[in-house]
C-alpha cells in the first residue's frame, strides 16, 4: 500500500451493507457519488447525487432527506461512495440534524474500501 493511500478501515457487518448500497447506488445512476443512510429502526435509503438547473444536491443530502421524507426519526450510520476524501460541512450538518453529533459517515471510494470514517 502507498504511503498516499490510507490504509483500509474493517467495518462491522451493518455498516459494511450500507457502503454496499451507496456504491450500487452510484454506478447505477453513474453518478460522482451514492450515498445511504440507516435509520434509528434498521430501515436504509440510498440515493445519488442530484444535479438540476434548479436543485443541486449532494448524495448525502438526498439520502438524509429521504429518510425524513420516509419517517425517519434519527439515523445511526451514512456512508458516501466517491473520489472524494471528506465529507462537506453541509452533508455533517444534515447527517447531524436528523442523527446527532457522533452519528458516524463511513467515506469510501469508487472500490467501496472504507477510507475514513468521520462523526458529526
Amino acid at each position: 500500500m502507498s504511503a498516499e493511500t490510507p490504509a483500509p478501515i474493517t467495518v462491522d457487518p451493518e455498516d459494511a451493507k450500507i457502503v454496499t448500497l451507496a456504491r450500487a447506488t452510484r454506478a447505477r445512476n453513474g453518478a460522482d457519488e451514492g450515498a445511504a443512510v440507516r435509520d434509528e429502526t434498521g430501515r436504509t435509503y440510498t440515493a445519488s447525487t442530484v444535479a438540476l438547473p434548479s436543485l443541486e444536491l449532494s448524495a448525502l443530502r438526498t439520502a438524509v432527506a429521504m429518510a425524513v421524507a420516509g419517517g425517519a426519526r434519527g439515523l445511526e450510520a451514512a456512508a458516501i461512495v466517491g473520489v472524494g476524501d471528506a465529507a462537506t460541512d453541509a452533508d455533517r450538518a444534515a447527517v447531524r440534524d436528523l442523527g446527532g453529533a457522533g452519528t458516524p459517515i463511513l467515506l469510501a471510494g469508487p472500490d467501496a474500501v472504507v477510507r475514513t470514517i468521520a462523526t458529526v
